[in-house]
């Protein structure tokens, strides 16, 4: 009954699970795992104590009949001649050793399996494992970090350092292998080989992981290195039946190679460094993205740097938007944080009670993050856009309405069309690849169902800090803009002429260390007609 009432109550303390997956798409809601985990780590531990009890007892046992029998086997006629011995062995072995098997037989498994198979339901899927995984491969690209430093856990901003096992760094190589990424294979499946050389005990064999290291490698091109693998393989394993069988062809595939002439052009193929590599990854698995270089720069923070002359003309000033009478006494912290587009940071403009009350509201109603898809118009989930948000209504609490109108005598422009507050947490490696917060003139129909025209500026708060990653890029322009608790960032997405600011493409970086909350605020074009006019030449400012 303890247990039964145990289990409600963890149920009571976390109903969304029930309802979502997607886990690894938001560090919020994957800290519920971590106590689900702790449940299962008592009851486990329960399990033990109620296992280790049973075991004292029938050693208790044993070792007392040890003495008895040791004894009585001395003299066996003297020892039954004492009428209460000869009564003991018979109630012995007629009831006592019959309550011993009872005891070894009874099953004090029950508490433990009937809790995990009552927490397996809210347990991640496979899905979330390789989600993560390749999070993992996409923090590698994006902040150029080797498999050993990743493998060590010295990352930027680390508090709880956790190092990678010979099998995590297996897993990592088999899912990049699944999908065809070879790049990836053989990094990770040449650090489990690093790590098994360096004397670590797994239950991964040092020839599995050269099979796929070595196929790996040809398939990039280097044929004489997946022979000198293909070899190593075979002094461990004469009798493989594939290695022998890639022996012979990368034999031939060499001589081939060197009888057409080509062993020069072969062995610049073979100098390629990870760069190069992940490069012709890239072209084969046809990355859509065409700024990709451009984007991982400027989230390592080695963008574009804007000229002295330029950094002159941005300055840090209390703003009370022409006069507001919110502001007149208290007027806002506000940055020039880049100069074309305008972006603005607000600093202290939204306090910490208010943050963890839009954050209470939204957590138990986050949902897998979605995007515009230009063909249907609809709304859909992207891999390009891994996070989880939630929207929050001005009616459904004062702290939301307070942060509507606060924005509204900010900025100037009417809330009323404007979208709800959409609230985001960024998974592992959560990102969010280059996008346009406007509708093209591609897409005619992106905003056709809100009737409110399309999106003429966007407000962004920052509810965290985060330690490494996560900043807001703008690849056109050069401009980064890094996350700080308690900030907002404001840009205008179309010039007062209502046509789309193409510079204003934007990302958000993906987070390497630390758990990132944000909240935005899509403000549309209807009921801004006498609050930004429209000006007579198209790209005017």
């Amino acid at each position: 009954m303890g247990r039964l009432s145990c289990l409600l109550i963890l149920s009571c303390f976390f109903p969304t699970l029930l309802a979502h997956n997607d886990f690894f798409t938001s560090i919020g809601q994957m800290t519920d795992l971590l106590y689900i985990e702790k449940d299962l780590v008592t009851s486990l531990k329960d399990y033990i104590k109620a296992e280790e009890s049973k075991l004292e007892q029938v050693k208790k046992w044993a070792d007392k009949l040890d003495t008895l029998t040791a004894t009585a086997t001395q003299d066996p006629e003297g020892f039954l001649g004492h009428p209460v011995n000869a009564f003991k062995l018979m109630k012995r072995l007629n009831t006592e050793w019959g309550d011993l098997e009872s005891m070894v037989l009874k099953d004090t498994t029950d508490g433990f399996i009937s809790n995990l198979t009552i927490q397996r339901q809210h347990f991640p899927t496979e899905e979330d494992q390789t989600g993560a995984a390749k999070a993992l491969l996409r923090l590698q690209d994006t902040y150029m970090l080797d498999a050993n430093t990743i493998s060590i856990g010295n990352l930027p901003g680390v508090v709880h350092k956790s190092p990678m096992t010979v099998e995590d760094c297996y897993e990592l190589g088999k899912i990049a292998y699944t999908d065809a990424d070879y790049y990836h294979t053989e990094l990770w499946m040449a650090q489990a080989l690093k790590q098994l050389d360096e004397g670590e005990e797994s239950t991964i064999d040092k020839i599995t992981v050269i099979d796929y290291l070595s196929y790996a490698i040809y398939q990039q091109g280097e044929l004489e290195r997946a022979l000198e693998l293909t070899k190593r393989l075979l002094t461990l394993d004469p009798t493989h039946q594939r290695a022998n069988g890639n022996l012979k062809y990368f034999e031939f595939q060499l001589e081939k190679q060197k009888k057409q002439e080509e062993a020069k052009k072969a062995s610049q193929t073979q100098r390629m460094n990870n760069t190069e590599k992940r490069e012709a990854q890239r072209k084969r698995s046809r990355d859509p993205l065409p700024e990709r270089k451009v984007y991982e720069m400027l989230c390592r923070g080695e963008g574009i740097k804007m000229t002295p002359r330029r950094q002159s003309r941005l300055f840090c000033r209390y703003y009370d938007n022409h006069h507001n009478p919110q502001y007149l006494l208290a007027p806002v912290k506000q940055e020039d944080e880049w100069d074309r587009p305008r972006i603005v940071r607000y600093h202290d403009i939204i306090s910490d009670s208010e943050i963890a009350k839009v954050k209470e509201l939204a957590k138990p109603r986050l949902r897998r993050a979605t995007v515009h898809d230009p063909q249907t118009g609809k709304l859909t989930t992207a891999q390009y856009r891994v996070s989880k948000s939630a929207w929050l209504t001005a009616y459904e609490h004062p702290v939301i309405e307070r942060i509507n109108q606060r924005i509204e005598d900010i900025t100037g422009l009417e809330m009323d069309t404007a979208e709800e507050l959409q609230v985001a947490n960024y998974g592992v490696g959560g990102q969010y690849e280059p996008h346009f917060d406007f509708g093209r003139k591609d897409e005619p129909d992106a905003f056709k169902e809100l009737g409110t025209g399309n999106r003429i500026a966007t407000w962004l708060f920052y509810m965290s800090d985060v330690s490494a990653g996560g900043a807001t890029v703008f690849p056109d322009v050069g401009a980064a803009v890094w996350p700080k608790k308690g900030t907002a960032v404001f840009w205008y997405n179309l010039f007062p002429s209502g046509e789309g600011d193409y510079s204003t493409r934007h990302a958000a970086c993906p987070v390497l260390v630390g758990n990132k909350w944000v909240s935005n605020k899509w403000i549309h074009e209807r009921g801004q007609e006498f609050r930004r006019p429209c000006a007579l030449e198209e790209a005017a400012s």
